[in-house]
């Protein structure tokens, strides 16, 4: 592949330039009469090179705005209501922030930070447990700062919910049951409960 002289060159697949009575190749793209939006992408115009430099020296993207629309263009925080795919209801999911919900975007970058360091400091509270204990205690749905008291509260829950006797015989939930009891045994020998 051949290293293009000038950025922005498009391959003209026998376009000639737009300009009257030009016969070069339209290799160059200039914007067209309507410009994107919902209904999709705007209309481009192809150019020589001559002819869209010619083009670009009398382009004012302000034209036709007011002085409240030109203020508002050149703000740097122009854009941030539009809605992108950061900016929809659903792309707040696993905890992250959504872009949507605050007026600031540094704001935003903030309480991602906070959740973050929050994350962290989650991680460190684990980390007096080994690998299977913290699987362990993920099955039994208990936080990093349980203590003895909610391992065999918690235990004693789980064990009335999933035990066939209390489910009038229902033996779909032994193989959950089964891990809760194997989870209890390695926690209550845990040394991160002495």
């Amino acid at each position: 592949m051949r290293a293009q002289k000038f950025h922005g060159r498009y391959d003209p697949d026998g376009r000639i330039c737009e300009a009257p009575g030009c016969e070069g190749a339209g290799e160059f793209r200039a914007p067209g009469m309507r410009s994107h939006g919902f209904d999709g992408p705007g209309e481009w115009r192809y150019f020589c090179l001559d002819h869209v430099r010619e083009f670009n020296a009398g382009y004012d993207f302000f034209e036709g705005m007011s002085a409240d629309e030109v203020v508002s263009a050149q703000s740097p925080t122009a854009g941030w209501q539009t809605e992108t795919r950061a900016f929809r209801a659903d792309a707040g999911v696993d905890g992250m922030p959504r872009w949507a919900d605050f007026d600031d975007p540094l704001d935003a970058i903030g309480m991602r930070a906070s959740e973050i360091k929050r994350a962290a400091a989650g991680r460190q509270e684990f980390s007096r447990f080994t690998p299977r204990e913290r699987e362990a205690l993920n099955v039994m749905g208990l936080s990093a700062k349980s203590d003895r008291t909610k391992l065999r509260r918690r235990y004693s829950e789980l064990v009335r919910r999933y035990h066939p006797d209390r489910n009038g015989g229902d033996r779909t939930h032994e193989g959950r049951l089964q891990k809760v009891v194997e989870a209890y045994q390695l926690l209550r020998k845990a040394q991160a409960f002495v």
